[in-house]
Formats: structure tokens, sequence, C-alpha cells
């Protein structure tokens, strides 16, 4: 029995800007299914164009991304945009609908599927999200951290192969953080994790990847990564005061 292919698959990806900025000089990364992998890098390192290529905003100039085994090509855009679920940092960019349900529903209705299959996919995307209680209210009275969870959710009704979450810590007061840690621990899907948050790094990611001028300048176990001091230093990633990568 042939192995799966990998959820995500990039191969000397290269980009630059239509204003001549080089964003991607080369970048090679593969994770596998159910890897859940942290993106780390400082402002600038071309980590958002990458993203970006993910679900085929953007098309290399160079290089190419696979998807479980699909290249990311025009033609087959509409699949790959469900199976690459993107979760923004600001989750009012992903809920504009009356209620939470409705918000959730919207991918899924999209897809032109039946009611019946429609509400099913809303149930269990805010049971994984533990916001079931939360189907018919509205979002804007929900809390951040519990409208960042319904983002999440909105993602996860599309079932996609893999989740990318952009700086999914940001704002979150400690019980926000460790309700949505607790959520995406527990989803059994492939998660790439934008961040700058090193401790939720090592809380969430088994494995991280630094990404710096458009290259990728470390791969492997986040412990040792962020154990590195001249790397973080060396790409601008500090640790909080006190806080030790091996936990």
């Amino acid at each position: 029995m042939t192995a799966p292919p990998p959820s995500l698959l990039v191969e000397d990806l290269a980009f630059a800007y239509p204003d001549g900025h080089q964003a991607l000089f080369g970048v090679d990364l593969r994770i596998e299914r159910g890897e859940r992998v942290a993106l780390l890098g400082p402002n600038g390192a071309g980590k958002t164009t990458l993203v970006l290529h993910l679900n085929g905003i953007l098309r290399a100039g160079r290089g190419e991304v696979t998807v479980a085994g699909l290249p990311v090509a025009k033609r087959s855009l509409p699949e790959i945009r469900r199976r690459v679920g993107v979760v923004f940092q600001d989750p009012d960019d992903q809920l504009f609908m009356p209620t939470v349900a409705d918000d959730v529903a919207f991918g899924p209705r999209n897809l032109g599927l039946p009611e019946e299959e429609v509400a099913a996919r809303v149930t269990a995307a805010l049971e994984q999200v533990r916001m079931a209680d939360a189907a018919d209210r509205p979002p804007h009275h929900l809390s951040f951290g519990q409208r960042r969870r319904v983002a999440v959710a909105t993602v996860l009704a599309m079932q996609p192969e893999i989740v990318v979450l952009d700086e999914p810590s940001s704002n979150l007061d400690p019980a926000g953080r460790r309700e949505l840690a607790e959520v995406l621990t527990e989803l059994p899907v492939t998660l790439l994790m934008v961040t700058h948050d090193l401790p939720y790094a090592a809380q969430m990611c088994p494995r991280s990847v630094i990404l710096d001028g458009g290259v990728v300048v470390a791969d492997g176990p986040t412990p040792d990564v962020l154990s590195d001091a001249g790397l973080l230093a060396a790409h601008r990633l500090e640790l909080p005061y006190g806080f030790s990568p091996a936990g």
C-alpha cells in the first residue's frame, strides 16, 4: 500500500511582486498529513507571501506547490481552496453573517451541498471548536477568543486537508489562548501555524520552520530550534524572559 501524498509540498518556490520586490527565493517545504508545524520569522520574511501561494491567491514565479498531491493550478483552484483552510488574524474578516451558524454554513452552501449536509457540517464544526451553544448568536456578541474559534469552525466546515492559522494567539487573553490551544490540539487535520508567539509554537507544534529573507533557514523539532539562541538572534526572534523551550 502506497503512503498518502504529503498535505503540503512546496518545491523551489520563488516569487517577486510586480514592483520587483523578490519575496521568496526558492522555498522547499514538506508537511506530512497530521503534522502540526509552526512557521516562524521576522516581519518581511515572506511568510504571508508563502501562505498566499498555498490556496492560489498568488501564483509561483518559479517552482511548484501541491496540496495532498494536487498541484496548485488554475484548473484545480476550487478544490485547492476547499482543501486549504486559512484562518485570518482578524476573525471579523471571516464573520459577516447574522448568526454564527450562518457564517459556518456559508462555505458548504457555496459548494452547493444539500441543506441536511450543510446542517450536519455546521453542527460538527461548532462542536469541534466548543461553540455549539453559540449557533444562533450574532458573531459580534461574542468575545474575541470565541470569534476566533468560530472563524476556525468556518474553515472546518469545508472539511479541509490543511488548516493555516495566521497569528492565532494574537490579542487573546490567557484563557482564550488556552481554549484555542485545546481546540487546535484535538483537530484531526494538518496544521500550519504562522506566528511570532514562540511559546505558543512550543506548546502547539512539535516542528518549527524559520523563514527569513525568502528562504527556509531552519527546520527541525521545535525545542531544538527555539533552544538555538544564536539562530533566533540572527533572525530577530525572541523568547520571553525566563521561558525555557525545552519545557
